[in-house]
C-alpha cells in the first residue's frame, strides 16, 4: 500500500497577511555552541545561527496569539496568565498589577481586540531581528470604524519566541475624499 501525503494549499507570498519586504542580509555562518558552567555543569548556549526566525505563518501565530492573550486579560482582569506565557525579562519588569495599570486605557476604551483574529495584519515595515534574540513586528489590523495598530518584540527563550513588549494602540481609520474627475 502506498501512503501519498496531500498538503493543503497555503497563501501565497502576495496575501496580505505575507506581504512584506524580505529580510535581507543572512549569511551562512559557521555553527558554533557556545559554553557557559552554571554550577559546574557546562550549559550549551545555541549559537545565533540557529535562532530560527519566524517564518510567515509562525510569525502570524505569535501576534495573534498576543492579541489573544491581551484579550483575555482584560477581559477577565487576569494579567498573570499574560505574565507568565512572556519572557523572563518582561516577568521581572511587570508584575500582574503593573499590566492591569499598563492596560488600563485599552481596558477602559472596550475595544473588541479578538476582531484581530478576523483580518490579517498589515506589516507598516519588514519584521526584522532587532538583536540576534530579539525580533520584532509593527503592523496594523485594518479594521472599521478604528484600527488596532501593534508593536511586539519577542526574544528568544527556552526553544522559543516569548513576548518581550506588547504597545497596542487604536487607529482611526480616516475615510478618504472621492477624487474629482476632470
Amino acid at each position: 500500500m502506498k501512503m501519498i501525503a496531500r498538503f493543503r494549499k497555503m497563501p501565497g507570498l502576495f496575501a496580505p497577511a505575507f506581504f512584506f519586504a524580505a529580510v535581507a542580509g543572512l549569511a551562512a555562518s559557521p555553527v558554533q555552541a557556545q559554553v557557559q558552567q552554571v554550577q559546574g555543569q557546562p550549559q550549551v548556549q545555541p549559537p545565533p545561527s540557529i535562532r530560527p526566525t519566524p517564518s510567515q505563518l509562525e510569525l502570524s501565530k505569535l501576534i495573534w496569539s498576543t492579541f489573544a492573550a491581551v484579550d483575555h486579560a482584560n477581559r477577565s482582569g487576569n494579567y498573570s496568565v499574560l505574565r507568565d506565557i512572556s519572557s523572563q525579562g518582561f516577568q521581572i519588569a511587570n508584575n500582574a498589577a503593573r499590566l492591569s495599570e499598563i492596560f488600563a486605557g485599552l481596558r477602559n476604551a472596550q475595544l473588541e481586540l479578538s476582531n484581530a483574529f478576523l483580518v490579517p495584519p498589515t506589516y507598516l515595515e519588514a519584521p526584522r531581528l532587532v538583536r540576534e534574540d530579539l525580533f520584532q513586528v509593527t503592523g496594523i489590523f485594518q479594521l472599521r470604524p478604528i484600527s488596532l495598530g501593534f508593536d511586539f518584540t519577542y526574544q528568544w527563550e527556552q526553544g522559543q519566541w516569548k513576548i518581550y513588549s506588547i504597545s497596542i494602540s487604536p487607529v482611526e481609520m480616516v475615510p478618504q475624499a472621492p477624487q474629482e474627475r476632470r
